[in-house]
Order: C-alpha cells, then structure tokens, then sequence
C-alpha cells in the first residue's frame, strides 16, 4: 500500500518535470503564448488522470457507489485546486522569493486570471443550479457547458501574445538549441503516460488506505481521490514558480479550474442523475467563494496577487475537511 504511494508519487515528479520542459517547447513550436499554454495545453493534458476517474466510475464502477464516487471525483477536482491548488502556488512564491525579481508576489496576467476566473465562476455556478433543474434542463446545460468550454479555448488562443521566451534544453534532445517538433511531442507524450501511471497507482494506494481506515466511497472521491490525482497540475506549477513563470504557473491552475468546471460536469449532468447534497454542495459553495475571492482581488490589484492570500485560499479547503469530518 505504501509502495503504491510512493511509486506512484515518484512516478507523478518525474513526468511532471517532463511535461513542464516539453510543453513550453510545444507551445514556442506552436507560437502560442504563455497564456495558452498554461491555461490549454498544460492545463488539459495534465487534467486527463483525473478526469479519468469520474468515467470509469460512472461507467464501471458498482452501481450507485459508482455514481456516487464519478460526482465526488467531478466536484472534488476543481475543489482542490482553487483552495489547495491556488495555495501551493501562493506558497511557492514565498518558499522561493529570495530568487525571484518579484518575491513573494505572482505576476500573472491579468486578463487571463480575470478571464479564467469569470468562466470558472459561470461554468461551475451553472453546474450547481443544474442539479436542482429537471432532466431536460440537465441536458440544456450540459451542452451550454461544453460550447462555453470551446468558446474560452477559443478566447484564450487568441488573446494576449505574450512569448514563452527562453526555454530550457529538451530533455530528449539536450544539445539542440531547437529541437525537431517529433522529439518534443515524444516527450510530451512520454511524460503524460509517466504522470496517468504515477497517478493510477497513487490512487489505488490511496483508496487501499481508505478502505483499510473505513471511509466511504463518497469521501475517498470528494478528499483523498482528488488530493492524488490533482498532483500533476500542482509539481507543475511548483516547478514553474521556481523558475518565476508565474504565468505559467497560475494558468495552469486556473485553466484545468475551467477545464472541470465545463465538461466533467456536463459530462455528469448527461450520465448521472446530477442531485446535489450534503457534503457534495457544500464543497461546490465552497469553492465558488474561494473563486470570488481570487476574482475579486485581481480586479482590485491587476495581474498582482500576494502569495500570502493565494496561500490562505487553503482554508476553504479547512473548512470543508472540518465539515467533512463532522459528516462521517
């Protein structure tokens, strides 16, 4: 059980460290702009372990508990990463201000964040009124979620053109100053098998554990599936604020915020009966507050937020776990 855990957490580093050098490449190769690569290429392809989990749930899990683990897995993701997600961000700021121009300070860019935010805050608050609408009106808003996902892609490729500017050596191909765009597909491709294996076996250590330790289906979806299967987009954006890409960084929070607040739930709103409760609302409530908060301060400070409040944005997440608890 422990060895599944740390198998799967070294697997999960070493892909995301991959991933992170092979994206910016694909994204220089591809002139697209630090926005887009954070907020789609990094953003999506890093959130296909856990999306992941709420398919084969709802497809091949044990009747009602799967339903019940596909929906804690939908709405636990996007959870985690605007309480603990944006915190571990706000919280590399700090641990690494000393070598960076900004200190503890994220430089992000402003309408991204804004943009990202506003469709996070709409796409995930139309999730929650879903559930208290009748079938034909879950179906109406699943497919205004999936058109408003394709609508921000599109929003987002063809905005802001800041460059990716320098990138490190391809790890393939270290000596080339601009390697072919096989080499750095191949290790990106390379790098998403290294973190869906990583996550797989973390994720089967964790529900081992669960099992062992007695919590519901409902709780190992909503808690500890999520903290496992979230860990690619949060070892990225660590690496980058390391390397002070801030954008980068942010993006790919927000954008896989985005990304499973559009179509994981319309994807639940089709193959669930979708009825929000209990711990289940509170997590969504919970995290469209957090999501105000980090709106509502980049509107008031642009692109400029302090790692100390995106390090706070972890309470929510408290919050929730106290409350959970409570609930067991």
């Amino acid at each position: 059980m422990l060895l599944k855990l740390i198998i799967g957490l070294v697997v999960i580093l070493s892909g995301a460290e991959l991933f992170t050098n092979g994206v910016e490449w694909l994204g220089k190769k591809l002139k697209l702009s630090q926005s887009a690569v954070g907020s789609i290429l990094a953003a999506v392809g890093t959130a296909l372990p856990e999306s992941m989990v709420p398919v084969v749930a709802i497809f091949f899990g044990a009747g009602e508990a799967g339903q019940h683990i596909g929906v804690g897995a939908i709405l636990g993701a996007p959870f985690m990463l605007v309480t603990l997600g944006l915190a571990l961000v706000g919280l590399g700021a700090i641990v690494y201000n000393k070598r960076r121009e900004s200190g503890t300070i994220v430089v992000v860019n402003r309408a991204q964040l804004q943009r990202d935010m506003s469709f996070f805050l709409l796409f995930y608050s139309l999730a929650v009124v879903a559930s208290f609408l009748p079938i034909w009106g879950k179906y109406i808003i699943a497919l205004a979620l999936v058109a408003g996902y394709g609508w921000y892609a599109w929003q987002t490729i063809q905005g802001e053109c800041e460059e990716i500017g320098h990138c490190p050596p391809l790890y393939l191909a270290r000596k080339s100053p601009d390697p072919k765009l096989w080499l750095v597909v191949t290790q990106v491709a390379v790098a998403l098998a290294l973190i869906i294996a990583g996550a797989h076996s973390f994720v089967g250590g964790v529900e081992q554990l669960a099992a062992r330790i007695g919590l519901s289906p409902l709780l190992v979806a909503l808690i500890l599936a999520p903290v496992a299967t979230e860990l690619p987009e949060k070892f990225n954006s660590i690496i980058w604020m390391r390397k002070s890409k801030d954008i980068l960084a942010a993006g790919n929070m927000t954008g896989a915020m985005v990304f499973q607040s559009s179509l994981l739930p319309a994807f639940g709103l089709v193959f669930t009966p979708w009825k929000l409760e209990g711990i289940g609302l509170t997590s969504a409530l919970l995290a469209i507050a957090a999501g105000v908060v980090v709106w509502l301060f980049n509107n008031r400070r642009p692109g400029r937020l302090p790692g100390q409040l995106m390090t706070a944005l972890a309470l929510f997440y408290a919050v929730f776990g106290y409350l959970a608890i409570r609930s067991v």
